[in-house]
């Protein structure tokens, strides 16, 4: 009998790598880490934060989505919303026949079409608990990608929600991890939860705690939390225990600052012991995301003249990375390696760490001279990305790779490949 539910691995591992490594790997970028991350092409210096692009939860996502397409030729396969947050990734794996479900207006999925006889995968991110029972009981095979270290903030959410305490997420009350991570609450009567976007929004929930000068009104707070929170929300009876959580992508650094200033409110309102008892916190950022950023702290002590970031506009983790270089050097985030256009010479980069932040056009950003240019990437960008963004960078100085180091980078930077637009 079929498995209706696969979340170990679909047996393919092996037979799928030789193409995922062929699709994704750089032989430019080992040339470079093998050479202390830092190497010189004529006048230009290349720097490698020393993490940054695939973590392992994406690998294993890319893995499984090629895997299923192999394990299931016959079948159709959907995708409910993006693998990662990577347009090269996910315009690939359509590329493969695997069609994305991508979410309406309201940010929820209509999974009409979706038969028993399908297979749909269940991304990185991990699904809501609606939408997870909605697609079991369709009976169609899923193939269930959750990033392991988001299910460890999931259990914890959950155990929030079983023991009376309101969960209060620092993420992005649109992205779906946080939506899925939420939706972890209803698993128990009466669960609740509150997203708070950054420490602004973190302060109106402090205010309300201690009852300061100028805190919102019960009916306010309602207002501005309305869809950033359980429906109905009572913050007079929501806000008296808290644990806080966090989508593991964001800044960890704001993350512990929020729930140090969600304690302070206890205190001031209440006393030392009530906190003890009414309020939790774990540190749920996850590894990977901590590890490059901490690449980047590292590299920032000595900032290059300008810095890269590679990774989707929508990627969180990747805007966490642009905005803490950008207090340090010039930074440009770009999307992928195609944004730097060797033709015109022109750059496109988004600026902000808005997420609605336009993105713009700028000529002439490179600096004459010799130059260091340092470049990281988010956790859902693959190393042909990275590579490509090399050659071109060295195309628009004039730079000739020496032709061993050319040779080692293979086809990662051809313009023909998978997903080149």
């Amino acid at each position: 009998m079929e498995k209706r539910y696969i979340r170990g691995g679909l047996g393919l591992k092996a037979q799928v790598k030789p193409l995922i490594d062929s699709e994704y790997q750089s032989g430019l970028v080992e040339l470079i880490r093998s050479r202390g991350y830092t190497e010189t092409f004529g006048d230009v210096t290349v720097r490698l934060a020393q993490e940054f692009g695939f973590c392992y939860g994406v690998d294993r996502a890319v893995d499984y989505a090629y895997e299923t397409r192999m394990k299931f030729p016959d079948k159709r396969i959907f995708l409910v919303g993006e693998i990662i947050h990577n347009p090269h990734v996910n315009h690939r794996l359509q590329e493969m026949g695997i069609e994305v479900i991508y979410p309406e207006k309201d940010s929820h999925f209509s999974f009409d079409h979706v038969t028993p006889e399908d297979v749909v995968i269940i991304p990185a991110f991990g699904v809501t608990l609606k939408d997870f029972n909605r697609l079991k009981d369709i009976g169609c095979v899923l193939v269930d990608t959750t990033c392991g270290s988001v299910l460890v903030v999931w259990k914890r959410v959950e155990s929030y929600a079983k023991d009376g305490f309101t969960a209060l997420i620092h993420g992005k009350y649109t992205h779906e991890e946080s939506r899925a991570t939420a939706s972890q609450v209803n698993k128990h009567p009466g669960g609740r939860y509150l997203i708070v976007r950054d420490m602004e929004e973190a302060e109106l929930v402090c205010d309300y705690i201690a009852k300061r000068p100028g805190s919102l009104s019960r009916k306010e707070f309602y207002a501005h939390f309305k869809d950033k929170a359980t429906e109905g929300l009572d913050p007079d009876r929501a806000l008296e225990k808290l644990g806080v959580a966090n989508q593991t992508t964001m800044l960890a650094k704001e993350s512990l600052a929020i729930g140090a200033k969600v304690r302070e409110a206890f205190v001031e309102a209440y006393g030392e012991k009530h906190a003890e008892e009414h309020y939790r916190s774990f540190d749920t950022i996850c590894s990977a995301t901590q590890q490059r950023q901490d690449a980047v702290v590292e590299m920032m002590k000595d900032p290059p003249d300008i810095m890269i970031v590679i990774g989707g506009y929508n990627s969180s983790n990747t805007n966490h990375l642009a905005h803490m270089c950008r207090s340090h050097t010039r930074t440009y985030h770009i999307e992928d390696a195609v944004c730097i256009d060797v033709d015109t010479g022109i750059i496109k980069h988004k600026p902000l760490l808005d997420p609605d932040a336009p993105v713009v056009e700028e000529k002439n950003w490179l600096p004459s001279g010799p130059l260091q240019v340092g470049i990281t990437a988010g956790a859902s960008t693959p190393n042909n990305k990275v590579g490509e963004a090399v050659l071109r960078l060295l195309q628009l100085r004039g730079v000739e790779l020496p032709e061993d180091d050319a040779g080692a980078e293979d086809s990662a930077g051809a313009e023909d490949g998978p997903g080149a637009e």
